[in-house]
């Protein structure tokens, strides 16, 4: 009778720590996010999995290529693409489901016109850029007024002798109707007066215009700051707006462009359809984290949290 009882005492043991075990397998499935958790004291980590789309503005591309690149490693389950095609191509492909996140350089209702489409959208604000007039460096300028700049991208002044520059043609390089980057030139340095689209060319990214310029005497465009690394500022000057420099100092001081000491910057923008879920919100999560701040200043992008 005895050995029975000790018999059933033992099954009734590894009934137990076979639930526990059970168990434990469950939490650790459980959740599905990329912060750390304290569990009696001790950090652990979580992550997600699936595959996620971000498209859009190409100001913003360089930033989240690298956020991708570090986030996919702490989540190897995790998929991330991110193409570019411009502001206007991201708000549309976000709203009509194509992609996941639509990156932009501008307010949704900047560039789609459906007030039902725009109300799907949510903003994650996730750092601000500054941005540029540059020239070549033959053209010899390092200031234009903002009346300057409106005269030389509405074909009214041609020669750089007439700003204070070399006897030599402008060539003026637009970007699309559908660039964010279009956009905020236009509020901000324009006015909003438009540029004269016949005049010069076009090119359709941040990338096509900086290799456009070296190629190219005598021309003017915008570029992000993010892209004005020492081997394009070989060739190519930014040029100050009325006397002032694009900088983060200037940029930050006040959280709208057009009453800020320096005014051609705006906020980036990851639009999700509705609330973001998942590997999504997980991303922007990522890049509006403490741990990705030196990144974001270090890719020429100013943090958030830079606004006072």
């Amino acid at each position: 009778m005895k050995s029975k009882k000790v018999k059933f005492a033992v099954i009734a043991a590894s009934i137990a720590v076979m639930a526990g075990l059970f168990a434990g397998c469950g939490s650790s499935t459980a959740s599905n996010n990329t912060a750390g958790n304290k569990t009696n004291g001790a950090d652990t980590k979580t992550t997600v999995s699936g595959s996620i789309t971000a498209s859009g503005s190409t100001a913003l591309l360089p930033l989240v290529d690298a956020a991708q690149k570090s986030f996919t490693v702490q989540n190897p389950d995790a998929t991330v693409s991110v193409q570019g095609g411009g502001s206007g191509t991201g708000l549309t492909q976000v709203s009509q489901g194509a992609v996941q996140i639509g990156d932009s350089d501008i307010f949704a209702k900047e560039k789609l016109t459906d007030a039902t489409k725009i109300a799907e959208l949510k903003d994650h604000q996730v750092c601000a850029t500054g941005f540029a007039v540059v020239t070549t460096k033959d053209a010899g300028v390092t200031n234009l007024t903002k009346a300057q700049i409106q005269d030389i991208f509405m074909g009214v002044v041609k020669n750089w002798k007439d700003v204070g520059g070399k006897d030599l043609a402008i060539n003026v390089i637009h970007r699309p109707s559908g660039s964010g980057t279009r956009v905020t030139f236009k509020n901000t340095v324009m006015a909003g007066k438009a540029e004269k689209d016949d005049l010069g060319m076009t090119q359709d990214s941040s990338g096509a215009v900086a290799t456009s310029m070296k190629q190219t005497p005598g021309s003017v465009s915008y570029l992000a700051l993010s892209y004005l690394t020492d081997a394009v500022k070989a060739d190519i000057n930014a040029v100050k707006i009325d006397g002032v420099e694009a900088t983060t100092k200037n940029i930050i001081t006040s959280k709208t462009p057009t009453s800020s000491k320096y005014i051609f910057w705006s906020y980036e923008h990851m639009y999700t359809k509705g609330v973001a879920t998942g590997v999504s919100k997980a991303l922007i999560d990522y890049m509006m984290s403490a741990s990705f701040k030196p990144q974001i200043t270090k890719q020429g992008y100013i943090p958030m949290s830079d606004f006072k």
